[in-house]
């Protein structure tokens, strides 16, 4: 195989020595940017040499934030008189928002409202269904919340409860009347996940019902079923947790009971609730007893509550 000449020693194209090297390569600064050579460098090599003319540091900056200008007070005394105080920077909300539905309920509505008016860490929050009396003045006059709704018990209380601020929430009934011990023991159950009622005695002081009382809040205790009329209380989050209040024209108060229970035991409050005994007064204790019996086992039995509702309010049909 014949080798390739012009790769041999004696042809190598390259110079050996130093003194080989052609006079016509340029001096190595040429292969360089002349404009970056050390003595062609723009920037000053001494403070001396920083042009006149350059601003001050100072004038690089805001003026408006310097601190001989800084807005901000340097001491108490310099807080403008102007500036609210630090509560108002703050939602005052209750603790406790009462929730009364109402239709033509003004004279007992004035009572209870008289109780509880200026209750600290209390809102009242009144819903009313279309009533023919006083009862908006009546709220007027003791500072309690008033909004209009649709005759429907269950939606005029869920209605409240929408609009409420408290963390616990209190549906009571417009006839009921309340202690001031009461307000103490919601007070304290405020700040937890809690739900129940109170023990009732009824407006009537005579015997017979005192017993209907009793019999009331031992059926309440025994199956953690909780009525109307016995003050239902509910924190906030669990009744959102079910749902709200169902939407239901009677035993709505039965139905949030059994939804309840199923999260936690109702929390019994031994004060004691007045409820209105002017049902039994009217229609006569055997008879009003009876109806609400039959009204319970129905429901049980599975009748619609709608049907329920024209039984218990034959004067009062559904819209």
């Amino acid at each position: 195989m014949e080798r390739d000449e012009s790769l041999q020693p004696g042809n190598d194209p390259r110079p050996s020595t130093r003194e080989e090297v052609p006079e016509s390569l340029p001096a190595p600064e040429a292969y360089f940017d002349e404009s970056l050579q050390p003595g062609n460098d723009p920037r000053p090599s001494t403070r001396e040499e920083v042009p006149e003319s350059l601003p001050a540091p100072e004038a690089y900056f805001d003026e408006s934030l310097q601190p001989g200008n800084d807005p901000r007070p340097s001491t108490r005394e310099e807080v403008p008189e102007s500036l609210p105080a630090p509560e108002a920077y703050f939602h005052n909300s209750p603790s406790v928002s009462v929730v009364i539905p109402t239709l033509n309920d003004a004279e007992p509505l004035a009572e209870v409202l008289g109780d509880i008016a200026g209750a600290d860490g209390f809102e009242v929050v009144v819903v009313d269904g279309g009533s023919q009396d006083d009862t908006e003045a009546v709220c007027e006059r003791h500072g309690a919340g008033f909004v209009r709704c649709q005759p429907h018990r269950a939606r005029q209380m869920q209605r409240g409860a929408e609009l409420a601020r408290g963390r616990l929430i209190w549906f009571l009934h417009a006839d009921s009347r309340v202690e001031p011990a009461l307000l103490d023991a919601l007070r304290q159950a405020a700040g937890s996940m809690a739900w129940g009622r109170f023990d009732v005695r009824l407006s009537n002081l005579s015997p017979v019902f005192e017993v209907i009382a009793w019999s009331m809040n031992q059926r309440s205790f025994l199956t953690g079923v909780c009525t109307g009329d016995q003050g239902i209380f509910v924190s906030r989050r669990l009744l959102e947790a079910v749902g709200g209040m169902p939407d239901q024209p009677l035993m709505e108060d039965v139905e949030l009971s059994k939804r309840l229970r199923r999260l936690k035991r109702p929390t019994r409050m031994r004060e004691r609730l007045v409820a209105s005994s002017r049902r039994w007064e009217r229609e006569g204790v055997v008879r009003t007893t009876l109806l609400m019996w039959s009204i319970r086992l129905r429901y049980f039995l599975g009748a619609s509550p709608e049907d329920l509702h024209a039984s218990y309010y034959p004067d009062r049909p559904l819209e």
